[in-house]
């Protein structure tokens, strides 16, 4: 169990890195995990173009697949996970955990309560995470994610034997 939580704590890292990677520079960096309107304010700004804002979401999309792995490394050959449910409830906690984390500490208070996202000439459109944007988060964290898990554990116990 002691094991699964420090997973868990990394896979919150795995999150987090890219965050602070993306935004050393300024968070204009990151704006790609902004609402549209503040996407097309820094466009209007001159701070940045959409086609670098395209290029950053795809650079900061490139850490999943990683993380995919890791999850699946962690529950799989590190704890020996064996059939449908060992593997859901593990790769549950670990991308819940993580989830969580995305939701109320970078999302919630870093980005919304902080200054370190901000960017100069769109503080009147913060929060940059609100209504539609916010409730979809919760909505895949809380239902998608266990789907996820679900799928996840299947595809492996169809896999391993």
């Amino acid at each position: 169990m002691l094991l699964l939580i420090i997973e868990a704590l990394a896979a919150c890292l795995f999150v987090l890195l890219p965050c602070v990677i993306g935004i050393s520079y300024g968070a204009v960096n990151l704006v790609c995990l902004y609402e549209k309107e503040v996407q097309q304010r820094v466009v209007e700004l001159g701070l940045i173009t959409e086609k670098k804002i395209k290029r950053n979401a795809m650079l900061f999309n490139i850490w999943l697949p990683f993380f995919i792995a890791f999850v699946l490394i962690s529950v799989y050959a590190v704890n020996g996970a064996r059939g449908f449910w060992d593997g859901f409830w593990q790769i549950l906690v670990i991308i819940m955990t993580e989830g969580l984390f995305d939701r109320l500490f970078i999302d919630f208070f870093w980005v919304n309560r902080t200054n370190a996202w901000t960017i100069n000439g769109t503080e009147d459109l913060k929060p940059y995470i609100y209504g539609k944007t916010l409730a979809l988060k919760w909505v895949y964290t809380l239902v998608g994610y266990p789907v996820l898990a679900a799928g996840f554990a299947a595809l492996m116990a169809l896999l391993i034997k």
